[in-house]
């Protein structure tokens, strides 16, 4: 926690922060308005401390241009008792908090914790709004499974939770990289602090750099105001960074300078801020054959591979099944929801999850639709692996089966054929699959650029 305490008397600037740092509380002061502005062009403050009359600059004038400057740091306003009206008015334009002096340093640290605790909690909720991570259960641990592999992940997490060291977490896509990353941060002291999470896949190529580290106003046309990137949002936090195999190689200079560096300069921007947060990244594809392919650098997958966690598929723990089968169900109905017979638990189990635990929520989320009683059956269970009886090299339909041939009995009675949208969006089905998830590699297998399948993707609702 940092604070920029602006008052003009060297007094009041001394007392506040030695006081602030028996509280643990970082601060820094400034003796005028410009000098504040200075120092918030330079670095993130948690709060400041804005005496309304300065010399030269008013703390008035401070507020508004801090305001144009897209500074997002709340201000509480010190004042004298006869200028009450003028702080009154700073609340109306934009101010957070105001204090008459003499004032009680007890009252100022309860209210500076405040207001910081409930930017955090907007800066939780802007990340959230932009990158859409999924929700964590509270109280309790994310890891869902009683097997071996299970029980030495989390003995991983428990050596690593305490440490800032920053981890690669690798594995099929599927398999849960980003609730092993929320774990960790639940387990870590930081645990209060914003998790961030990031699809690099999920981003436009033109819109990553300002995504991931902010801009400042008129750097680029639109940019109509300072934005804070998400190394800044993730505080002390943890930043999650899914799908780092996607970045692109440009992006990826800057991210090791980051790494190394611990600032990070916005899009724009012409001095560095320190960065605080923990790195987390993931990927489901090899990293070291990107490197040899001339697509990943060598020197950044050092950086991030300080500690690596390599997650199991689910054919490899199916006795989690019926804990994770469980939990799901539970998710998608609630308390009335309904049993899974032993045949449909032994079908699951015999099947080959190439899309892991995400797979397996779909399916049992399809079968909560198909079953019509308060039993899910064998019949309920949607399977896409291909059967083993067709010939080799046939078309399969959704269902998995091999069509009928032209003139057989079984092609009278055949449903209708599907249409070239669902043709097209099986197609890229089975290419995500196939590439675990990996579009770029899916855009190659079916011989279309990446945008196109990032738009197919959005427009199918995969």
């Amino acid at each position: 926690m940092r604070v920029l305490i602006v008052d003009d008397e060297k007094n009041i600037r001394e007392s506040l922060g030695k006081y602030l740092s028996l509280e643990k509380i970082d601060s820094l002061g400034a003796e005028s308005g410009e000098a504040a502005l200075e120092h918030l062009a330079r670095e993130i403050f948690d709060a400041v401390i804005l005496d309304l009359k300065l010399p030269g600059m008013t703390g008035q004038a401070v507020l508004e241009r801090m305001q144009q400057d897209g500074i997002l740091s709340p201000v509480i306003m010190i004042s004298a008792h006869g200028e009450i009206p003028d702080a009154v008015e700073a609340l109306k334009r934009g101010a957070k908090d105001y204090l008459v002096k003499p004032f009680d340093p007890a009252e100022l640290s309860i209210r500076l914790r405040s207001l910081i605790e409930n930017k955090r909690r907007e800066n939780v909720l802007e990340a959230a709004m932009r990158t859409e991570p999924r929700a964590a259960p509270a109280g309790k641990t994310m890891l869902l499974g009683e097997s071996p592999l299970i029980k030495q992940l989390s003995d991983q997490i428990d050596k690593i939770a305490g440490s800032e060291v920053t981890v690669l977490i690798i594995g099929e896509s599927g398999t849960g990289k980003e609730v092993t990353a929320r774990e960790i941060h639940a387990r870590s002291p930081a645990r209060d602090e914003p998790f961030v999470a990031v699809n690099i896949g999920g981003i436009h190529e033109g819109l990553m750099e300002s995504e991931l580290f902010g801009h400042e106003k008129g750097s680029f046309t639109g940019a109509s105001a300072r934005k804070q990137g998400l190394f800044e949002l993730a505080g002390r936090g943890c930043l999650f960074l899914d799908e780092i195999g996607e970045m692109p190689m440009l992006l990826q200079v800057k991210l090791l300078r980051v790494l190394q560096e611990r600032k990070v300069r916005r899009l724009g921007g012409v001095s560095d801020i320190p960065i605080n947060a923990r790195i987390i990244s993931a990927t489901n594809q090899d990293l070291e054959v990107l490197i040899k392919e001339g697509r990943f650098r060598e020197d950044l997958y050092y950086r991030l591979n300080v500690f690596r966690i390599a997650l199991p598929p689910l054919r490899d723990r199916r006795e989690d099944i019926p804990l994770l089968a469980e939990h799901f169900i539970a998710k998608h109905k609630g308390r009335a929801r309904p049993a899974l017979s032993q045949e449909a638990l032994e079908k699951l189990k015999r099947y080959s999850f190439p899309g892991n635990v995400r797979e397996l929520e779909n399916i049992l989320e399809r079968a909560l639709v198909y079953c019509g009683d308060s039993v899910i059956r064998n019949t309920d269970i949607d399977l896409h692996e291909e059967s083993a009886a067709a010939p080799k090299g046939i078309a399969r339909n959704v269902t998995g089966k091999a069509p009928a041939r032209a003139g057989s009995s079984e092609a009278a009675d055949a449903k209708p054929l599907d249409t070239l949208d669902e043709i097209e969006k099986q197609a890229i089905i089975d290419a995500l699959l196939r590439c675990n998830g990996n579009r770029t590699r899916a855009a190659e297998a079916l011989g279309v650029s990446r945008k196109t399948i990032l738009n197919k993707v959005k427009q199918y609702g995969l």
